[in-house]
């Protein structure tokens, strides 16, 4: 059977012309060919949010949005947003619709954000809806506290300019010349310091080299004679040991005490009491040691001048005529 030309323009016809239906709905956001269910949400607002804006799941493709039209609810209009889905998924009730921005640029998209529930939608039904801040908000959130911050910078600097303005009149600006003055002052005096002291250096420099040569003459001494400087420093801490463990407290508190008990006897003896007192305040005992020793004297000079009155010894058994003698 041949087929004719006609037919087959026809043919060709017919399908360039399905074709270009199924592209335009295709456009549109509605795939003719696919599986697919509709769900709802309603927004307060869109910010930028348009048809074929893709829907997805945890940033996956699983419809896009098919419709968008306007609706009045409560007195206010709200955007009512119809999205077809490709993809067999299951979403819980009450899940959100978020309109987010996708790129960088600006483009939208919706994210769907599951929520706990164990029930489904089902073809028809309606989302929670709820939209991302936009970048003009996310702005003006970020500069508000720096416009408050510069406002008050703002003011402190006025504050400032004023405190300034008061403080630096005629009188101050006149002292601060005069400071100004007295500082140029104080360096020229220090440059002409520096100029009598470097004569100084330059004239007693042998001076100086002289005491440099004793102090490292003085360095050399003490550099050969570390060791014994070491030994010293180690007697020393021996000594210091040994005055650590010794057990100073208990010979000074001895001490102490014995001047406490020295005192004591001397207030005893200041006050006559007991033999030394008596012989320190009494002077009836010096009296007749006195007197004891003026006997004791005279009895030694009669005992040299008269011995026979105290020795009697004869050869012959006679006793001589006493003779006169002196009388004491």
């Amino acid at each position: 059977m041949k087929i004719s030309k006609e037919f087959k323009i026809g043919v060709v016809v017919i399908s360039a012309i399905g074709a270009f239906i199924w592209g335009l709905f295709f456009l549109k956001g509605t795939d003719l060919l696919s599986q697919k269910y509709v769900l709802y949400a309603v927004y307060p607002k869109i910010d930028g949010l348009i048809e074929a804006n893709p829907l997805m799941i945890k940033g996956y493709k699983v419809g896009q949005v098919n419709k968008i039209s306007l609706m009045k609810r409560g007195g206010e209009y709200q955007v009512l947003v119809k999205f077809l889905l490709t993809e067999d998924v299951k979403i819980p009730k009450n899940s959100i619709a978020k309109a987010v921005s996708s790129d960088l640029l600006g483009s939208k998209a919706v994210e769907i954000i599951y929520s706990e529930e164990k029930e489904f939608v089902a073809s028809g039904d309606t989302l929670l809806a709820e939209t991302e801040a936009g970048l003009k908000e996310s702005v003006n959130k970020q500069l508000t506290p720096l416009q408050k911050k510069a406002e008050g910078l703002i003011s402190s600097i006025d504050s400032v300019m004023t405190i300034v303005q008061f403080v630096l009149n005629d009188k101050t600006r006149d002292n601060l010349s005069k400071s100004f003055e007295s500082i140029k002052k104080a360096i020229e005096s220090l440059e002409q310091t520096a100029y009598k002291f470097d004569d100084l250096i330059a004239t007693e420099k042998s001076k100086i080299s002289s005491i440099l040569t004793k102090l490292n003459s003085v360095a050399d001494m003490l550099e050969k004679n570390t060791d014994k400087i070491e030994s010293v420093i180690n007697n020393l801490n021996t000594l210091s040991d040994s005055l650590a463990k010794a057990d100073l407290k208990k010979t000074i508190d001895d001490a102490d005490k014995t001047l406490i008990e020295f005192r004591k006897l001397l207030e005893q003896i200041n006050s006559g009491q007991g033999s030394m007192g008596k012989l320190a305040k009494n002077d009836s005992l010096y009296n007749n040691l006195n007197r004891t020793s003026e006997d004791l004297d005279k009895l030694m000079k009669d005992l040299r001048v008269n011995p026979e009155r105290y020795i009697h010894f004869s050869v012959f058994g006679r006793r001589e005529k006493a003779k006169n003698k002196p009388k004491l």
